[in-house]
């Protein structure tokens, strides 16, 4: 922002900060008193309604022939509505498993790779051999499970939401969306595999057990890497493997940072330009390193300095061209459903309180009453 304001002195660019926790309401609020900022940064999954509201500008015609090559058609997808384009999608984040590499080694379990990952029932099988005697192989931080769990049934060919022919969509749980579930349900109670404690922690609350031990991986986004550099133990000796493969191999959702013009903008063509600046490769490979995150641009995923084995970068720029739009992307209501009916159905099947019976029921019937409302 300040090279450009250097560069441009009659098109000035004010930051203002936002927080990630509300960041839906803090919109839904300035659209709605037109005092939405002019640029808008936001994540994929937070677009549909905006987008379908009105709120945002169509960016089909504003963007540079450049910017529309670079990225990925896949990457497109996540903020494509109906026939616009409601975001430039530039940040993205595979969901890894963060692994003690010194206990991996020392139980002989095979090291996964991208090229050969666990499959869910091998990963199943292995997190089972690294635990007893009060450790756990796993300790899945669940606090918000919807985007973990509809992300990683991608990879066993879950898809949930289904469009029919009239453009509603509806929610089917099906044999593919059970596997990553029942996996993490079965390791929880059956397997003694994974911690329960952990199931209403987020991710940083995993970090102190993992450094003391007690868990042998956790899955994390990409970006905790940064974390896991500045706070672990020295001479902690830790790696990145991909997450599990299945019918979809190391396919998973993701829900990429965005950035978006309001459609009350009065400069959406000067919008579009600082957005094309920003997101020149060398300054999207800034951005992807200081963010700790994977850059959607083809030619900055290609920087050397992302290629690197150090803390991993390489294991996550394998997997980037198997990255697709999160299953919700485009479901209008999916934000209210996510909290009303997915979040505790969820919670209270990994915690054992309702069986995958209820589970099913509560998603489907009770999400779609909700998604109706949305689709009339």
């Amino acid at each position: 922002m300040k090279e450009w304001n250097a560069t441009h002195p009659d098109v000035r660019v004010e930051y203002v900060q936002g927080t990630w926790d509300s960041v839906h309401d803090q919109l839904l609020t300035a659209f709605e008193g037109g005092e939405a900022p002019d640029i808008i940064h936001d994540a994929s999954d937070d677009l549909a309604d905006f987008a379908y509201g009105g709120y945002l500008a169509d960016l089909t015609d504003l963007l540079p022939a450049r910017l529309k090559s670079d990225i990925p058609q896949r990457s497109w997808a996540t903020t494509t509505f109906g026939d616009g384009v409601y975001g430039v999608p530039f940040l993205q984040e595979p969901r890894v498993l963060i692994a003690n590499a010194k206990w991996l080694r020392q139980s002989g379990v095979r090291i996964p790779t991208p090229e050969k990952p666990w499959s869910w029932a091998e990963f199943r099988r292995i997190t089972e051999h690294l635990s007893g005697q009060g450790k756990y192989g796993i300790a899945w931080p669940l606090k918000e499970p919807v985007s973990a769990t509809l992300n990683l049934s991608l990879s066993a060919g879950g898809q949930l939401f289904h469009r029919g022919a009239d453009g509603k969509v509806t929610v089917r749980f099906q044999a593919a969306d059970q596997v990553v579930p029942s996996t993490i349900h079965e390791q929880v109670g059956t397997d003694r595999s994974a911690s329960p404690t952990t199931l209403g922690s987020g991710g940083s609350d995993t970090l102190p057990g993992f450094f003391g031990g007690r868990y042998a991986m956790v899955p994390l986004g990409f970006s905790y890497r940064q974390q896991i550099v500045q706070q672990a133990p020295k001479g902690f000796d830790w790696q990145v493997l991909p997450a599990p493969a299945g019918a979809g191999g190391l396919t998973q959702g993701v829900s990429p940072q965005t950035l978006s013009v309001a459609e009350d903008c009065p400069h959406k063509k000067e919008a579009a330009a600082f957005i094309d600046f920003l997101l020149r490769p060398p300054n999207m490979v800034r951005l992807a390193l200081g963010d700790w995150m994977l850059p959607t641009g083809t030619r900055a995923l290609g920087d050397p300095a992302l290629r690197t084995s150090e803390h991993g970068w390489a294991t996550g720029t394998a997997l980037a061209g198997h990255l697709r739009p999160a299953p919700a992307q485009t479901v209008r209501g999916y934000p209210e459903w996510k909290d009303k009916v997915a979040t505790p159905a969820l919670q209270e099947y990994y915690s054992g309180a309702i069986g995958l019976g209820e589970l099913r029921e509560r998603l489907e019937e009770d999400g779609n009453l909700v998604l109706a409302r949305y689709q009339r």
